[in-house]
C-alpha cells in the first residue's frame, strides 16, 4: 500500500468514525485500521532492510535503528523484522494483514509454524489456519499451531522433555530484603504447583480486591504452612521451626524498637518482629547459664524435642561438621552414649547425616568442651568405634 493510498484510507476512516452511531462499530473499524497500519510498517521495515537505509543514518543494524529512531523496545523491533520474513513467504497471510484482518501477533504464530513444522505440513494446513486467524485471538492460533507441531513431530516432544530434565532445579536464596525463588520445573511438577496456586489464590469473595501477586504469595504461604503443620519425618516428630533470636532486654526496654535475628536471613525490624511474635508458637531457649531444664542425664538416650530446638538455635540451623552448611538432622553425643555420655545440652551437637556418619567413621573428632571439630586420619582405632552408639 503506497503512502498516498494509506493517507486516503485514513481520511476515509476518520469520516466513517464521525458518522458511526455506535462506539462498538467504530472500535472494530479502528482495530482493522491499526492492523493494516502495522502491516504497512512491516513492509516499510523490510524495504529499509533491503536497501540498508539504516546504515546511511549511522546505525549498525536495523533493530538498532528501530530502537533509536522509532523508540521501540527490543520485542517490538524484533516482531517487525520477523513479520517481514513471514509475510514475504506467506502471500495469503500478507493479504489478510494488509486488509487489517489479522494482527502481528497472529503473524508471529505463523512464523513459529514456519520455523518448527515441516513446510509440506504447513502448506497443507494453511487454509484452516488462515480461517482460524480471521476469527480467533492470537493465543488460539498459537495453541492450534503447537498442536499441529505435536501431531506432525511427536518425537520432538520427547526430545524436549529429555533436554528439559537437565534443567530441573529450584533455588531459594536470600536476596536484598526478601527471598528469591528461581528454577525450572518439569511439566508435571509445575502443573501441580500451578493448579494449587490457582485454587488457593482465587478471590475469597466479591470484595477481595487484593492484587493477584499478593494472593499468589499468600496462597504459597498457606500451602507451605499446611505441610509444615504435620512436621517432617527427619525431625523426629518435632514441627519445623524458624529460629528467631531476640534480646529480651530490648523487649523490656522498648518493644517498639526491638529487633531480632531470623536464622538464614538476618536482622529483621520491629514491625516484622512483632508480627512474627503475634503469629507464632514460642519456645523459650536458654542461651546462658546452667541448662538444668534441658539436661536429662542418662534417663533418655535420644535428645528431647526441646533439646533439638535448642541445638538448632545454638548452631543457627547449620550442621557443625567442618566446612558443612547442611541442615541439622541428627543430634550426636560428643561423648558417646555407649561410653557413658549424658544426654545433656553440653554433650550434644547437631549434624547432617553425612557428617554424622563421618564422625563414626573417624574422619573428624569433636572437642567435648568447645565442640570444635578436628579432621583426623582414619586409624584402626577409629574404625573400631563405628558401631558404637553416638
Amino acid at each position: 500500500m503506497s503512502s498516498t493510498l494509506l493517507a486516503d484510507r485514513l481520511e476515509a476512516v476518520a469520516a466513517e468514525l464521525r458518522a458511526y452511531p455506535t462506539s462498538t462499530e467504530a472500535l472494530r473499524l479502528l482495530q482493522g485500521l491499526s492492523n493494516a497500519i502495522d502491516a504497512e510498517k512491516v513492509a516499510l521495515v523490510a524495504e529499509v532492510d533491503e536497501h540498508r537505509d539504516f546504515e546511511a543514518e549511522g546505525c549498525s543494524s536495523l533493530k538498532n535503528w528501530l530502537r533509536d529512531q522509532l523508540h521501540l523496545d527490543g520485542r517490538q523491533a524484533g516482531q517487525l523484522v520477523r513479520s517481514g520474513r513471514t509475510l514475504r513467504d506467506m502471500p495469503d497471510l500478507e493479504s489478510l494483514a494488509v486488509e487489517g484482518a489479522v494482527s502481528l501477533d497472529h503473524v508471529d504464530a505463523f512464523g513459529y509454524a514456519a520455523k518448527h513444522i515441516d513446510p509440506m505440513v504447513v502448506e497443507h494446513s494453511m487454509g484452516w489456519m488462515l480461517r482460524l486467524a480471521e476469527r480467533a485471538e492470537p493465543v488460539q492460533i498459537r495453541k492450534a499451531v503447537k498442536k499441529l507441531r505435536a501431531t506432525a513431530h511427536p518425537d520432538d516432544l520427547d526430545e524436549a522433555w529429555i533436554k528439559g530434565m537437565d534443567r530441573h532445579d529450584i533455588k531459594v536464596s536470600v536476596v536484598g530484603d526478601g527471598v528469591a525463588v528461581t528454577g525450572f520445573l518439569p511439566f508435571d511438577t509445575g502443573t501441580k504447583l500451578k493448579t494449587l496456586l490457582q485454587s488457593l489464590s482465587a478471590p475469597t469473595c466479591a470484595e477481595d480486591d487484593r492484587p493477584v501477586a499478593e494472593r499468589r504469595v499468600t496462597a504459597l504461604d498457606a500451602l507451605l504452612s499446611s505441610v509444615l503443620a504435620s512436621g517432617l519425618p527427619q525431625d523426629k516428630g518435632v514441627r519445623p521451626h524458624v529460629d528467631l533470636t531476640i534480646d529480651m532486654s530490648q523487649i523490656a526496654d522498648d518493644a517498639d524498637t526491638a529487633t531480632g535475628e531470623l536464622a538464614g536471613f538476618g536482622t529483621i525490624g520491629p514491625g516484622q518482629l512483632q508480627q512474627m511474635l503475634c503469629d507464632s508458637d514460642l519456645t523459650p531457649i536458654l542461651t546462658a547459664g546452667r541448662h538444668t531444664v534441658l539436661d536429662v542425664g542418662r534417663t533418655h538416650r535420644l535428645a528431647t524435642p526441646a533439646q533439638r530446638k535448642a541445638i538448632v538455635n545454638r548452631q543457627g540451623g547449620t550442621c557443625a561438621g567442618p566446612g558443612c552448611r547442611g541442615p541439622v538432622v541428627h543430634v550426636h553425643h560428643v561423648q558417646y552414649w555407649s561410653d557413658g555420655g549424658p544426654t545433656d545440652l553440653a554433650n550434644l551437637i547437631g549434624l547432617c547425616p553425612r557428617c554424622h556418619a563421618a564422625v563414626h567413621q573417624g574422619f573428624f573428632t569433636i572437642d567435648p568442651h568447645t565442640h570444635q571439630t578436628h579432621r583426623t586420619l582414619r586409624t584402626r582405632h577409629a574404625s573400631s568405634r563405628r558401631t558404637r552408639a553416638g
